[in-house]
């Protein structure tokens, strides 16, 4: 089982309603915190390494905009020359760079995101940890007593079909969602090359006017 698996089930878990199935309540309450602790320490294993990434992405996008910089020096130094064919490679360059600084960012931003997610679930995880802790012997006096009313919850059991029945539509819906995918994906493939020629025609607009405005800066 998945160490997010895992959390989600601690976190929703009814410990009552454990408690009052279990042969060992002693021993469920006790494996359930060392559950929850190990998967804690996942968590912000997890939650390190992407730091660790994190930092690493950082370095790339500051190496990427020195790059940046650095291209649109070359440009404007091959202008001052009259080297008008080395000024628009060196903004193409400076374009690719900029495609790339974009990416970065983004990347940035969905670690960014992961991260204070992971320190919102390691927070919720620490204080279902004490709760457990502090309500251990209240929970096991509550387990005597929910054994004179195993019967009234037997009765209940019903409804476990019908909530077969919704994961089963929730499960088809998930298919259904899929293959829909698949037919955007195979629609967007069509569209794929005439998309590439606009974004091609952009790109060269782009280098034109960057290119004038060269010319225009370096002729003042």
């Amino acid at each position: 089982m998945g160490i997010f698996s895992r959390f989600s089930d601690i976190i929703n878990a009814n410990i009552n309603a454990m408690l009052d199935k279990a042969e060992d309540p002693k021993k469920l309450v006790r494996l359930l915190i060392q559950e929850m602790e190990e998967t804690l320490v996942e968590l912000r294993s997890g939650s390190a390494k992407h730091i660790a990434q994190r930092k690493h992405l950082q370095a790339q996008l500051g190496r990427a905009k020195v790059n940046f910089s650095g291209w649109e020096s070359k440009a404007e130094l091959a202008i001052s020359k009259g080297r008008e064919d080395l000024a628009r490679s060196a903004l193409i360059q400076k374009q690719q760079v900029g495609e790339q600084i974009a990416i970065f960012e983004e990347e940035l931003a969905r670690y960014n995101t992961a991260l204070e997610s992971a320190g919102d679930d390691a927070a919720r995880l620490e204080q279902k940890i004490y709760e457990a802790r502090a309500r251990q012997q209240s929970l096991m006096a509550r387990h005597t007593q929910a054994k004179t009313r195993i019967k009234v919850k037997e009765q209940l059991t019903s409804h476990k079909i019908d909530d077969a029945i919704l994961r089963f539509e929730h499960f088809e819906k998930k298919v259904v969602d899929l293959e829909s995918q698949v037919e955007s994906y195979e629609l967007g493939q069509s569209e794929q090359s005439v998309e590439a020629q606009f974004k091609q025609m952009e790109r060269d607009d782009s280098i034109e006017q960057q290119l004038a405005e060269l010319k225009q800066k370096v002729a003042s």
